[in-house]
């Protein structure tokens, strides 16, 4: 079975972890999840490890959130929440990851595709690319615990904005915003400043922000999201709109 994530390492001290499936844009299956989650546990304990840098194969996309050719036989309230919940074990470890963690969108990313990006601590893109939560559209909330961690990221009146307005936007706007730290070609600039930093001071710094968010209960109010989101899952609303999707794309 081909791996859904290429993994490089640096002897600088970051790891590159490359959404490996261009032919579906990036799109989340249950092999990325499991992938992803064995790569963060790893990497969570490798000294070596200073910064984590997520994106995308290709040019496409950085990810395009779930795949849902592999999901839509998912009907029910519990059989989305089993998926749902899974997917947001993995986002909210990314989130608390021990060292700092930097999404470079090098594609659109739409969907789950913007609830990873915005479980990193940096979102950089390239200038033009596409970005949208846009999962109002298939008749659901954000499903993987995404909306409760950018209501931490960014300002609360942008956050809704980009939640229930559900639109793309281009990278530009989404810095104007707040979602997207940096209009950036490359992301290896923005990284020196960290890199030159004894992995330690990373750690301390970001454990600083695990415990506010900690304090603040954002596991519980992500699993109440995803809860939420399970039950618009099951939806005629939601199964009409992913068969639309997917009758679109044929």
């Amino acid at each position: 079975m081909n791996r859904t994530i290429k993994v490089e390492k640096s002897i600088r001290g970051f790891m590159k972890v490359i959404f490996n499936r261009p032919e579906k844009r990036n799109a989340v299956n249950y092999q990325l999840m499991d992938e992803l989650q064995s790569i963060l546990a790893e990497a969570a304990c490798d000294d070596e490890i200073k910064l984590l840098v997520l994106t995308g194969a290709g040019t496409d996309a950085f990810c395009s959130g779930g795949d849902l050719g592999e999901f839509q036989d998912l009907y029910t309230e519990e059989e989305a929440f089993t998926m749902l919940s899974k997917m947001g074990e993995v986002l909210y470890a990314l989130a608390v990851f021990p060292k700092p963690t930097m999404a470079f969108i090098n594609g659109s990313a739409v969907g789950g595709g913007c609830e990873i990006a915005t479980a990193c601590d940096f979102r950089l893109a390239k200038s033009g690319v596409r970005v949208g939560f846009v999962q109002g559209t298939l008749g659901i909330t954000t499903g993987w615990g995404g909306a409760s961690l950018l209501l931490e990221k960014i300002p609360g009146q942008n956050a809704v904005k980009l939640l229930m307005g559900a639109n793309i936007h281009k990278a530009e706007e989404a810095k104007g915003l707040g979602f997207v730290d940096e209009i950036a070609g490359s992301w290896e600039g923005f990284a020196e400043d960290l890199l030159r930093h004894e992995t330690r001071v990373l750690m301390a710094y970001k454990k600083l922000l695990i415990n506010k968010w900690e304090a603040g209960g954002l596991k519980g109010r992500m699993d109440a999201e995803i809860r939420e989101c399970a039950k618009l899952w099951a939806s005629d609303a939601h199964h009409a709109a992913v068969s639309r999707f997917l009758n679109k794309k044929k």
